[in-house]
């Protein structure tokens, strides 16, 4: 009887189970039937992050699994985001040649182009906590390193100068932490920032400390531009030459007056108002307040 009861109690559970592998059988084949979204040539693919990678010649350390999935994470971003990252690659070719001869006259290594690249996408951009310009430069840091900065005239905007003062502090920076991956998130992070992180935390290496998540994703995420704008074909980007992004050639006026209207201004040296701030960003207004006959370096078109 005991036995009996207990072959019962089964023949339900079986026909449910029965029932939910047919049913389960019937949807696969129901899917499997169904159009593709997408075509048969798009995919989505897993990267494989190279073996070895460096920043500023120091070694990433990939064997840390925490480090390999934040890498990781930023090679998929950058790699798929493929609107943006083509954008950074057309802006690099027109910008870099102006911002490596700087790096390089200051010692500072060729990487920190990346820096101003993830800083900013190479835009006159201006951060919700008011950093501005390529190199994302806060008011007080820029005005403490020499750069002009009001409402009239802001050379955070202005690409050569801006470049100087972020050399001058990341040189500051990198003799303070000894190395160049904490100099880079000191940029991000502040140096007293860094510091104070890592006197609570006891470890002196980028890869060990605890961040917030911008500073935590800010070399990795620099990493991941470098090895795509190196190798683009390796991750999908086709483009030729012409595609890229190019200077215009410019000359250079040198004005030490005031200059009531700019757009009459720019119209007297056969330019418009839009040409003139195009490459000069620096000036903020329709004049040019210069009562102490400061010179003023102004680029036009050569042509």
């Amino acid at each position: 009887m005991k036995s009996s009861i207990k072959i019962i109690g089964l023949i339900p559970i079986i026909i449910i189970s029965s029932l939910f592998i047919f049913g389960t059988e019937n949807n696969v084949s129901k899917s499997a039937d169904k159009e593709k979204n997408t075509s048969d040539s798009y995919q989505i693919k897993a990267l494989k992050i190279p073996i070895h990678l460096d920043f500023a010649g120091e070694a990433v350390p990939l064997g840390k699994d925490d480090v390999l999935e934040r890498v990781d994470r930023e090679f998929l971003v950058n790699t798929y985001w493929q609107s943006n990252s083509l954008l950074l690659i057309k802006k690099a070719h027109k910008y870099f040649p102006i911002i490596e001869p700087i790096l390089e006259k200051n010692k500072i290594p060729n990487d920190f182009k990346y820096l101003a690249l993830i800083e900013s996408g190479l835009e006159n951009v201006t951060s919700p906590a008011g950093a501005t310009g390529f190199w994302q430069l806060m008011k007080a840091t820029a005005q403490e390193k020499g750069l002009e900065v009001n409402a009239n005239v802001d050379e955070r905007y202005h690409i050569e100068k801006s470049t100087q003062v972020a050399c001058d502090y990341l040189n500051q920076a990198k003799e303070r932490f000894g190395n160049w991956t904490l100099a880079a998130a000191a940029y991000n992070a502040g140096i007293s920032g860094i510091s104070r992180k890592i006197e609570e935390q006891k470890v002196n290496d980028y890869y060990d400390l605890l961040l917030a998540d911008e500073t935590k994703r800010y070399i990795p995420r620099i990493l991941a531009v470098k090895e795509i704008l190196s190798n683009p074909q390796n991750y999908g980007f086709v483009f030729e030459k012409e595609d890229l992004y190019t200077i215009t050639p410019t000359k250079i006026i040198e004005v030490d007056s005031t200059i009531n209207d700019i757009a009459q201004f720019s119209k007297d040296l056969g330019i418009n108002y839009k040409i003139m701030k195009i490459h000069n960003p620096w000036l903020r207004e329709n004049k040019l307040n210069n009562s102490s006959k400061k010179v003023y370096q102004i680029k036009i078109p050569t042509e």
